[in-house]
């Protein structure tokens, strides 16, 4: 298992600021729930690696469509 490796797992995905002044990502995929908070430096952190991901991906070329 690995990035790369394919699931076909329908998942939602929630992401937005809460009452303690944290960032929360929810995860929710078959009857599981995984809320992530995150200082708000730390959820910048992560959008950046995001972007950087994003770019890498869009220089690759190759985009399959579903």
């Amino acid at each position: 298992m690995g990035i790369n490796t394919e699931r076909d797992i329908e998942a939602n995905m929630q992401i937005g600021p809460t009452d303690s002044g944290m960032v929360r990502i929810f995860v929710e995929a078959q009857g599981i729930e995984i809320p992530m908070d995150f200082e708000p430096e730390e959820a910048e952190e992560i959008a950046d690696e995001l972007r950087a991901a994003a770019q890498a991906a869009r220089s690759l070329g190759t985009t399959r469509k579903r």
